[in-house]
């Protein structure tokens, strides 16, 4: 049960990670109220001119990976950085949108948990 219940929430949390990285580049998706603060650092990214287009291209290919489960392993690591963002995003200049980073977070941190023996040999000292 515990493993249909973690491919079905890897597979809701890929496919919303694909279609927010997807609607950097294309806008598909309407913008929502947020504080002044916040929409200065997205304005920020976005005149940057690499930024948000990197920060997409990391939601698209972590999103892919993550919701597979031959590679959720390594999509839960490339996808680590992003979720800590808007996590610490949402806490800090929008929290009224705060629960949102918050489970995305909690899926985050429960697939790398899953996974952890995967992640084992970056940390034993032994020579490959």
């Amino acid at each position: 049960m515990k493993n249909k219940i973690l491919l079905v929430v890897t597979i809701l949390f890929g496919l919303m990670m694909l279609n927010s990285g997807a609607s950097k580049f294309t806008n598909h998706m309407p913008a929502i109220e947020m504080p002044e603060a916040a929409n200065e650092l997205i304005q920020a990214m976005i005149a940057s001119g690499w930024l948000f287009a990197l920060v997409g291209i990391v939601e698209i290919v972590g999103g892919i990976l993550f919701a597979l489960p031959k590679y959720r392993a390594l999509g839960a690591i490339i996808i680590f950085p992003i979720t800590v963002g808007i996590f610490l995003f949402n806490i800090f200049l929008a929290p009224a949108n705060a629960v949102m980073g918050i489970i995305l977070l909690i899926i985050n941190v429960w697939v790398l948990w899953e996974n952890r023996n995967k992640y084992s040999p970056m940390w034993s000292s032994t020579k490959i």
